[in-house]
């Protein structure tokens, strides 16, 4: 049984978002903090380890690769960790040939089995893409296209989104496939962000210097809804648990991705040459292959083995991780109720990927944690004003 009365402060969850809050709350306003998870570990899907019989670090939730073009968010996370010079750099492979990805000048010369300039490359995509001349993109497939032209997208994009998203492209917000670069030049770097790396002494490393606090108990193995109604009702709390979750699935149930893992310890050194192969075809089950050696070249590994994960998306179901949302326009119109919902909780701050039911990448979430420590949290303690409830 959790003693609530010198708790000033619950947060739900244990990834970036709600360790973030901790801190500062802990840090910049010496309140105490309870942080509970359901899980085992701290990090939610950060969370990473070192695998006993390689010596490999294993992101444990998919690969995690750290990016921002936030000075404020880079310069906060510097405090716990710093970075390695790590240049994320992704392939794919399609009907048995390896392409680089994002779609560049390489990746499109080498489709078309003829070198072309930047200037051809753009007259030949805008010719394909001519289909789409004069119309707004209404779902991703149409976005798509109006970017690369149908050749590229059938090969690069549908199969693998289908797989990815388990949804038809045609279903889903265009807005999701501009999370994807197309370049007229030979950069294969995948992200275009100021600030890249991985963290040096890996990510759980991070989330143990962060919450390495007095005023921070953290509880693991424990579950909010075993506890919800026995909470004091004036006690804040942070929630950064999937909404659809917290009012238990009466306004529908949110559509969500999850990933199946499968781990594999090979006897090489080295299995695919990268860090990522991303597999395109429709054919092949799972989206794409991690080897998390290539993740940390500066590192002295052992070569006799490696370590490799397939990943398999698919819809989740309730007892399921819930990784991504799906976010159709049903979709939405759930959301929007929950929203409404999540509005008359004034008691409640909800965030986070799951809470707020938005695609975050891990910048994205501690920037979001930072402005919600200043605009939610300190009012409340220094001024009396609620936590959540707020427009």
């Amino acid at each position: 049984m959790i003693d609530f009365s010198n708790v000033d402060l619950l947060i739900v969850g244990a990834g970036f978002y709600g360790a973030t809050i901790a801190e500062r709350v802990a840090n910049q306003l010496q309140k105490n903090v309870l942080l509970i998870d359901r899980r085992s570990h701290i990090g939610g899907n950060a969370y990473s380890e070192f695998d006993s019989e390689t010596g490999i670090e294993v992101h444990r939730y998919g690969a995690h690769l750290f990016h921002t073009p936030n000075e404020t968010v880079w310069t906060y996370l510097n405090r716990f960790t710093g970075f390695t010079d790590y240049k994320h750099r992704v392939y794919s492979t399609y009907r048995d040939q390896v392409y680089s990805m994002p779609i560049n000048l390489g990746t499109i010369s080498q489709f078309f089995n003829r070198r072309l300039s930047p200037d051809q490359a753009r007259a030949l995509i805008a010719d394909q893409a001519a289909e789409m001349a004069g119309r707004n993109p209404a779902n991703l497939e149409e976005k798509a296209i109006s970017l690369i032209g149908r050749p590229l997208y059938e090969a690069f994009i549908r199969g693998y989104t289908a797989k990815q998203w388990q949804t038809d492209p045609r279903d889903l917000p265009e807005h999701i496939i501009t999370r994807l670069p197309v370049r007229y030049t030979f950069d294969n770097r995948y992200f275009n962000d100021k600030y890249e790396g991985l963290p040096i002494d890996g990510y759980t490393a991070i989330f143990e210097r962060m919450l390495k606090h007095p005023k921070i108990d953290i509880a693991l193995g424990v579950d909010f809804f075993s506890l919800k109604s026995s909470l004091p009702p004036d006690l804040p709390v942070v929630y950064t648990g999937p909404i659809d979750r917290y009012f238990d699935y009466s306004e529908g149930e949110l559509g969500w991705r999850t990933i199946d893992f499968e781990k594999e310890t090979l006897n090489t050194g080295d299995f695919q040459g990268m860090a990522v192969m991303n597999y395109a075809d429709e054919t092949v089950p799972y989206t794409r292959i991690l080897e998390f050696r290539h993740f940390n070249p500066e590192r002295s590994y052992q070569n006799e083995k490696t370590v490799v994960v397939r990943e398999y998306s698919r819809s989740a179901k309730r007892a399921d991780e819930p990784y991504y949302p799906i976010d159709t326009r049903q979709d939405k119109e759930v959301f929007l109720r929950y929203r409404e919902r999540a509005e008359a909780e004034t008691n409640v701050h909800f965030g986070g990927r799951l809470g707020t039911y938005r695609y975050l990448d891990m910048h994205q979430a501690i920037g979001a944690a930072l402005k919600a420590f200043e605009s939610r949290i300190v009012p409340h303690f220094t001024e009396g004003r609620t936590v959540g409830g707020e427009k």
